[in-house]
This record gives structure tokens, C-alpha cells and sequence, in this order.
């Protein structure tokens, strides 16, 4: 089973459903068989690679708010965040341009750590507070999950991984993405934003019926209390 998650890196509630997701993946007996993708969306294609500019100023620019009411807005935010064992770091947030993470993304796939990368890129934008539309955030980034330093410069000082990143954007809109977080199951069945686990888990299950997968086999009990044998030896 294949779940495609069009996420962007600037995305509050992308972080928040990407956990949840993680929650659920745990709690199903279906998890060990769901594979994630991650695609590449950018909420905002205008964005500068780096801004002075506050997260809450620009987004009450983009909706018409006042300041306050978009500190409300971040304030709600940050409180789901918490829910799931985030720390948002709000007074640090700035926009950031993400085609070039996304680039990088991809690139990292190549390598088998795009999950890794991607978790890494939105701890450094949501707790840590890191620019990063920057090459020179982005590498140490890239090199932290595992990937090589020439290598990831090559690819940002390209145009590497532009088309695959602007392909997912374009599906994006044949799925029909409004918004994201948006998960795609098996390309039967949609859900949109940070829904709960529980929800989640719902639906891996029904998807996973109607492909006939088996759940994983649930150990009940104690395996200590009753004693058992194990590589040549006997618990006594």
C-alpha cells in the first residue's frame, strides 16, 4: 500500500501531518506495509530565498489580518503542534522560498533519505528556526542525513531535480490539491490536512482490506511470564 503525502516544507500543519501519520503508521497492523511519499507543493512560488519579514506579518499581508489576529492564528498553530511533541519556534519563523529544498528532496531520494531529509528540513524551518531557502543552510542539512557534500552542491548550482519537482506540482493539481497537507492512499481514496491518528488509521485500514493485505500477526500477552526457548537455549 502506497500513501503519496504533497506537503511543503513552510507548512505548519504539514508537520503536524506528518506525525500523526507516523502515529498511525505505529498503531496500525497495517503499518509495516504502507509505503510514504513524499511530493513536492509550493504554497508560496514567489517567496524570497530569505526574509527579515516575520511569519505572522506575512501572513497577515497574505489575508488581510491584522498582526494580532495572525499571532492568534500562529498561536493555534503552535498549540496542535505541542499535541504531537512539537515545539514550533514562532518568533524565529520567517518565509523561505523551498523549491531548492524540494530539489533536494528528490535528489535525496535517490539515496534512499528523502524521509530523513524531509524530517531534518522541517526541524530546522519549525523548531530551530533556520533559513531554509539557503544554500548555505540547506547543505549542512543535506550532509547531516547522510548525503555528500559535492554532491549536493552540484545539484543546487544546477538546474537537477527542477522537473521532478515541477511534475509533482502539476499532479498536484490533477488529484485535486487545494491544499496541504493532502494524502493520496493507493490513488483510491484522499484525505486533506493534520487529521487525527485515529482517522488515519481508519482509513489505512480500509484501503488495505479492499487490497486484501494481510494485518501483521499481534503477539498477545506476556512473552517473559510463561517461559520459552530461543537459540539453543531454554529460560529456566
Amino acid at each position: 500500500m502506497k500513501i503519496e503525502v504533497w506537503s511543503d516544507f513552510v507548512c505548519p500543519f504539514c508537520y503536524i501531518g506528518k506525525r500523526r501519520l507516523e502515529e498511525a503508521l505505529k498503531m496500525s497492523p497495517y503499518g509495516d506495509q504502507v509505503t510514504v511519499e513524499y511530493k513536492a507543493y509550493e504554497l508560496d512560488p514567489t517567496a524570497p530565498a530569505s526574509t527579515d519579514e516575520k511569519y505572522h506579518e506575512s501572513l497577515a499581508r497574505k489575508y488581510g489580518k491584522s498582526e494580532e489576529e495572525a499571532l492568534g492564528m500562529m498561536e493555534n498553530m503552535a498549540a496542535q503542534a505541542k499535541t504531537v511533541g512539537l515545539d514550533y519556534n514562532l518568533d524565529a519563523l520567517t518565509p523561505a522560498n523551498t523549491f531548492k529544498a524540494h530539489r533536494l528532496a528528490k535528489f535525496a531520494k535517490t539515496k534512499g533519505l528523502d524521509i530523513e531529509f524531509t524530517e531534518r528540513v522541517l526541524r530546522a524551518y519549525f523548531i530551530e528556526g533556520q533559513k531554509i531557502g539557503l544554500d548555505e543552510v540547506l547543505i549542512p542539512l543535506a550532509t547531516e542525513v547522510g548525503l555528500d557534500e559535492a554532491e549536493v552542491k552540484e545539484v543546487l548550482s544546477s538546474n537537477a531535480f527542477e522537473e521532478e519537482v515541477r511534475t509533482d506540482i502539476a499532479e498536484a493539481s490533477q488529484v485535486g490539491v487545494r491544499g496541504v497537507p493532502f494524502f493520496v492512499m493507493d490513488r483510491k481514496y484522499a484525505m486533506s490536512g493534520g487529521q487525527p491518528a485515529e482517522v488515519f488509521v481508519q482509513a489505512i485500514e480500509k484501503v488495505a482490506q479492499e487490497a486484501g493485505l494481510q494485518p501483521a500477526l499481534q503477539v498477545l500477552g506476556d512473552e517473559d511470564a510463561g517461559g520459552m526457548c530461543a537459540d539453543g537455549k531454554c529460560e529456566i
